[in-house]
């Protein structure tokens, strides 16, 4: 039963794999035993992430990739196929925040600015890593989605922190989920798996950000499970959507939320 979950011989290149979900992703993925390409802008940042990886004995590896351009899209995927010979899975994880704002105070230059990465970005990785995979007849793509795409913002939650959801992460998400059904339903005739993975309440970020406030205090108390998540939630599932214990799974909606879209 184990061998289901295990990503040997596997390469997984997660987007924005240093970053505040990419980091307990990659952990998990290095972990089942896949090489693990951690892929972002910062590459100094995915390479010494990689390297506290090969540090607790995993195999890991920092590129760096800016997908505002289709050039270091497409070249990062040469040069990771050239060297490893395959992409096995790929897990669209980056997500620019560029510009996130209420609608009447969203500019077009910011609207589009997010949508170079969290749109036409998402669709050229997914493109070029297709490619291959469609050769080979084998492949799991899974985008990181959010609640969000499943529900609409439940403003109050917010009270009075001044906080609130912007218009394009609603957009982006909801839009996500959409990318994910098309593509899962396309190249399924390729042995081609793709699955959204949504978390919500994601609790290091949150406690991070904002402690305890009205916000957080809200959250835990509309939320079944009455907590936000951990590294340990969202590690899981990734690994399950990687592997072969999903392969009769493809264009489904994972909600890592402890239930709160299930109102």
């Amino acid at each position: 039963m184990q061998q289901l979950f295990s990503l040997e011989n596997k390469v997984v290149v997660v987007t924005g794999g240093a970053g505040l979900f990419g980091k307990p992703i990659s952990l998990a993925l290095a972990a089942a035993g896949a090489d693990v390409i951690i892929a972002a802008r910062n590459q100094a940042a995915c390479e010494a992430y990689a390297a506290e990886l090969r540090e607790k004995g995993y195999k890991a590896w920092g590129y760096e990739l800016d997908l505002k351009r289709e050039s270091s899209v497409t070249g990062f995927v040469q040069s990771v196929q050239e060297r490893f010979g395959k992409i096995d899975v790929l897990v669209n994880n980056a997500v620019s925040r560029e510009g996130f704002k209420n609608l009447e105070e969203m500019s077009k230059t910011e609207w589009e600015n997010a949508q170079a990465v969290n749109a036409t970005g998402l669709m050229l990785i997914t493109k070029e890593v297709l490619a291959g995979m469609c050769q080979r007849k084998s492949g799991s793509i899974i985008n990181v989605g959010s609640i969000q795409g499943a529900v609409g913002p439940n403003f109050p939650v917010y009270g009075e922190t001044g906080m609130t959801s912007p218009v394009n992460y609603t957009y982006d998400k909801w839009a996500m989920v959409g990318f994910t059904k098309w593509v899962a339903n396309y190249y399924g005739k390729y042995n081609i798996r793709c699955n959204c993975l949504s978390p919500g309440g994601y609790g290091p970020g949150v406690n991070d950000a904002y402690g305890d406030n009205e916000f957080t205090r809200n959250y835990k108390r509309l939320t079944p499970l009455g907590r936000f998540a951990n590294d340990e939630d969202i590690m899981g599932p990734v690994v399950f959507l990687a592997s072969a214990a999903s392969a009769f799974i493809t264009g489904h909606n994972l909600l890592v939320d402890g239930g709160w879209t299930s109102w």
